[in-house]
Parts: C-alpha cells; sequence; structure tokens
C-alpha cells in the first residue's frame, strides 16, 4: 500500500486553517453558550453590553432618611458628664441616611422590590433611575425574616426584569449582579452561581440564599442577580466578609422566596406565615445508620404537636418528609421554608416516608400564633443513681423540672469536655426521651436499651421544650 505524502508548505497552510476553524468554531461556542456575550463586529470584542442596556434601567439606586435617637445614659452617667465636661450629652434626635439597590418587578404598577433593612426606619425613601429621574417611594410592605420589602412609586415609562423560576438555577451558571455599591450608580459586577440552598449561619429567618462569587459590596443590598438571559434569578442580600468588602462571597434571596413575599405583602401588607406543628431536623449519616432510613433527603420528624396537622394528616416521629406542594424537600430548612411562605388556611399535599414506604396525604396550614404554648407537665422521676454514656453523666429526671415532653426519660447532669457526647451536640440539662426509636422510661431502663450495644445510637433529646435527635456513633 502506498502512502501519499503531503508537501511541507501544503501541510503548514492546512494547519494554520485549520487552527483559525478551531478558533472561530470556539467563539461561536462560546457565544452560543450563553446569551450574555455578543460580538460586536465594529470593534471585534465580545461584549455583554446589549444585554446590560435591557436590565439596568430596572434596577434602582435607594437613598434612605431616618431620624437617629441619641443614646439614652443613666442618671449616673448624666450626673458625671455635667461634673467633668459642664454639661450634659444632647438627647436631640439626629438624621441618619443609608443607600441601598432595588429592582422593579412591574413597571406598570411602580413596584419595587428591596430589602427589609435597606429601608428600616425609613422616613423618606429616594428611588433614582437609571435615567436620572429622581422619585419618591411608599412602603407596601417589609418582612425582616427574609429580608425582603416592597416598596412603590409613581412614574410612567419605567422598565421590569422578568423573574426566572428558581428551580432552573443550577450552580456554575453565568450570573450578573447590579447595584449601588458605595453610591456608584449601576455597578455591575460578573460570577457564576456557587451554590444552592445556602444558610449565612446567623439563625434566624428563612434562608435559602443563592451564593455566588459576583462582587457584592455595601450598597449592593436589594439589587439584581440575573442569569445570562437577563432574568433575575435573585435578590442580592449579604455577604461573608472579614473586612467589609467583598471576598467572593455574596448572598441573594431566590425568586420563590420573592414572589412568596412579594404576593402577600401585596395583599396583606405583611406576611402571615404557616405551620404543620413538626418538630424536625436534618438526617446525618450517623441517624441514617442508627435508625435505618432508606435516605439521606428529607426532613425527619422529632415530635409532632398534639392536635397540629400533622398529626391530624398522620405524621409520627421517625417519619422523613420528602416533599411538600410538589416541591422536592432536601434538608429541615426545606420544609421550614415551604410551610412558612404558603398562605395558611389552605390545604397543600405532603409526602413522607415511613420504614421505607411512601405516604401522601393532605394538610391543612395553620397560621402561626406566636403566643401559643403549652402547657408543662410534672416530672416524678427521681433518684441518685448515675450513669456515664459516651462522656455525658446521666440521672432519672429531677422531681422539680417542669419539662414540656412529660416524666419519661434520663437527665443529662453533666457533659465531658472533648468526649463523643459533646461533639455530638449533647449539653447539660438535656432530657433523652428515646434511643434508636424506643421510648426511654428512666434511667434502668436507658441501661437496658444501651447495654452490649456498640452504637450508633440515634437519641431524641428534648431542650427548652423542643425535641431533636442526637446523633453519637
Amino acid at each position: 500500500m502506498r502512502t501519499a505524502t503531503m508537501p511541507k508548505k501544503l501541510l503548514v497552510t492546512t494547519l494554520l486553517i485549520g487552527c483559525l476553524i478551531s478558533q472561530e468554531g470556539h467563539s461561536q461556542a462560546l457565544l452560543n453558550s450563553s446569551s450574555a456575550m455578543s460580538l460586536d463586529s465594529e470593534r471585534g470584542v465580545l461584549s455583554m453590553a446589549p444585554l446590560l442596556d435591557r436590565i439596568t434601567p430596572a434596577v434602582v439606586s435607594i437613598n434612605v432618611r431616618s431620624t437617629a435617637k441619641a443614646p439614652k445614659l443613666s442618671n449616673r452617667n448624666e450626673e458625671l458628664l455635667e461634673r467633668f465636661f459642664g454639661g450634659r450629652m444632647p438627647n436631640e434626635p439626629r438624621e441618619k441616611r443609608g443607600l441601598g439597590s432595588g429592582v422593579i418587578v412591574n413597571a406598570d404598577e411602580g413596584l419595587i422590590i428591596t430589602n427589609a433593612h435597606v429601608i428600616e426606619d425609613a422616613d423618606e425613601i429616594i428611588v433614582t433611575l437609571k435615567d436620572k429621574r429622581q422619585l419618591e417611594a411608599e412602603i407596601v410592605g417589609t418582612d425582616k425574616k427574609t429580608d425582603i420589602a416592597l416598596i412603590k412609586v409613581s412614574a410612567k415609562k419605567l422598565a421590569e426584569l422578568k423573574i426566572a423560576k428558581a428551580s432552573e438555577v443550577r450552580v456554575g451558571d453565568y450570573v450578573i449582579a447590579v447595584g449601588n455599591p458605595f453610591g456608584l450608580s449601576h455597578s455591575v459586577t460578573s460570577g457564576i452561581v456557587s451554590a444552592l440552598g445556602r444558610d449565612n449561619g446567623s439563625g434566624d429567618g428563612y434562608q435559602d440564599f443563592i451564593q455566588t462569587d459576583a462582587s457584592i459590596n455595601p450598597g449592593n443590598s436589594g439589587g439584581a442577580l440575573v442569569n445570562s438571559k437577563g432574568e433575575l434569578i435573585g435578590i442580592n442580600s449579604a455577604i461573608i466578609s472579614r473586612s467589609g468588602g467583598n471576598q467572593g462571597i455574596g448572598f441573594a434571596v431566590p425568586t420563590n422566596i420573592v414572589q412568596a413575599v412579594m404576593r402577600q405583602l401585596i395583599s396583606y401588607g405583611e406576611v402571615r406565615r404557616g405551620r404543620i406543628g413538626v418538630l424536625i431536623g436534618d438526617i446525618t449519616p450517623t441517624l441514617k445508620e442508627a435508625l435505618d432510613l432508606t435516605t439521606l433527603d428529607g426532613a425527619l420528624v422529632s415530635q409532632v404537636v398534639e392536635d397540629s396537622p400533622a398529626e391530624k394528616a398522620g405524621l409520627k416521629r421517625d417519619d422523613v418528609i420528602i416533599s411538600f406542594n410538589g416541591g422536592a424537600i432536601k434538608d429541615a430548612s426545606d420544609i421550614r421554608n415551604a410551610v412558612g411562605l404558603v398562605e395558611p388556611g389552605e390545604r397543600y399535599t405532603i409526602t413522607y416516608l415511613r420504614e421505607g414506604r411512601k405516604i401522601k396525604r393532605r394538610i391543612e396550614v395553620e397560621a402561626v400564633d406566636e403566643n401559643d404554648e403549652q402547657s408543662d407537665s410534672l416530672a416524678m422521676n427521681n433518684g441518685p443513681e448515675t450513669k456515664t454514656f459516651s462522656g455525658a453523666t446521666l440521672t432519672n429526671i429531677p422531681v422539680d423540672l417542669n419539662l414540656r415532653g412529660g416524666s419519661e426519660g434520663v437527665y443529662v447532669s453533666a457533659v465531658e469536655i472533648g468526649s463523643k457526647a459533646q461533639r455530638a451536640g449533647l449539653v447539660k440539662g438535656d432530657v433523652i426521651r428515646s434511643v434508636n426509636r424506643r421510648d426511654v422510661q428512666n434511667l434502668e431502663n436507658f441501661n437496658k436499651l444501651t447495654k452490649g450495644e456498640d452504637g450508633p445510637f440515634a437519641l431524641s433529646v428534648e431542650r427548652n421544650g423542643s425535641t431533636f435527635y442526637v446523633a453519637i456513633k
């Protein structure tokens, strides 16, 4: 067989043409991968400018004027000031100014979404549009627990952002943040979605943040986080920073929460939250093994409130909630957010697992009553006997304790520093109600349930009236 020989000059030319075709194909692939970029044929550069021409008119700067009260001093401190400085501290209120960002989500109605902390205690709110118009805004409603607020302006020819579905957002998506950092209006930064379902660690509120590395700084609060199609996917809310400036970890409230809050703010001027009457927790690998569960996804029910919607729907301790109102439940915060942001008084579908079997029920969500408290019951067991369990000292429940869960169980009277019990989260004052789904009557019964067992142990623990699981291995 003969092999054709290609001349060197022709070979080099062929390779060069192939390289150019490859580069052209790469550029075209880059253009096709995201509509955020387009080719400016006159300058020969890729640019987001056409996309930003559509986005930025819907993002506004917000300037807030409020009144700050002077700190109140004790009579003793007032006397000291008068003695040493010849006068008292002026107690006159002073003016305070703040700034932030907002997103127009309904141009016809002039509705603007921002952060609750941006307009907190505002006496006057001035909105500045990209075309330099300045408008006075009124507050429709605020919700501190999600840090979302809705304000309204009266104006014509407003632009608005289309809202994307939160369920379609994925880690790695290209995103653009637009806002008013440090008063620099309509600043644009870009990055990707770094994570979903984040909690910023503050321990309060309803949190299901989008994490992004797009630069977010003070003043960006309330601004837009958009995808490569120019759709709103979140409202920029917070950052994690040691310096107070951007360090690549920013958080945005996703649109499913924004829309749920906005609907209620329009209807009621406030958010009316719901509950179903369960205490829930995340499923750890140790809990999964100890309780012989089939999944790490879902919210583990540690307690069902008597006569609650959950009890009426058939939910029991150790059930795993995997779906609510058609949405998947991956952890405890998912069900808390889902139930807390739906309309109370309505019925929804809930799906849960029990011993591997899937159960679907209709459940009514009732309104949260902040003053609702269950009556306490008197604990009767007591005794000098103690037991050391994984570094925790256990006794029978002291008779002088009024415990919501009743008199059966064992009391944690001490926890050794560095022990398994401490690492698992047990603290002095906890009451252990069950071990691996088996109820504990007293210390003697606890000894029988754990004797000869190496673990893992799933402990149902009551603390300050709430019940949750602690896993020890």
